[in-house]
């Protein structure tokens, strides 16, 4: 992740920043794999569990992320390269990541509408996704009106 700080000399710990030292290795989380990794699973076993993950909820382009989506995309981080969220914290961070600020769930009209668009660095996406979507065990929320 890119950050370049507003202020000259300060540093993400100073605002509070997510700057994480490497984290330790674990064992995969497949039962007897025992393979050291920093992710849940092992390469090997993360491929067997993404397409797992796929067959229950269909694929990134099967739910409407497909080649139009990757242009569309692509054109509005073009015009909206920094994440809204670091921004708003003073940090100017590159965005990577669309995020639909409103849920589409599937709603074709609202994953198309632009004005319900933010440009988001992964961090922010995930951190916003888990928190409001009920990701890692968290209850649904409502979200902020951004």
């Amino acid at each position: 992740m890119l950050v370049w700080m507003m202020a000259a000399g300060t540093s993400p710990q100073s605002f509070g920043g997510d700057v994480m030292p490497n984290l330790p290795t674990k064992p995969c989380a497949v039962a007897r794999c025992g393979t050291l990794t920093r992710e849940r699973y092992c390469e090997k076993h993360q491929a067997e569990h993404r397409k797992r993950q796929d067959e229950r909820r269909g694929t990134a382009a099967k739910r409407g992320y497909g080649s139009k989506w990757q242009k569309a995309r692509k054109t509005h981080l073009a015009k909206n390269p920094l994440c809204v969220h670091c921004l708003a914290k003073g940090f100017v961070v590159a965005a990577t990541v669309v995020d639909h600020r409103i849920p589409h769930k599937g709603d074709q009209k609202l994953f198309w509408d632009t004005s319900n668009w933010d440009s988001c660095c992964k961090t922010c996406h995930d951190t916003k996704t888990a928190k409001y979507d009920g990701g890692f065990g968290h209850p649904v929320k409502s979200r902020p009106s951004h």
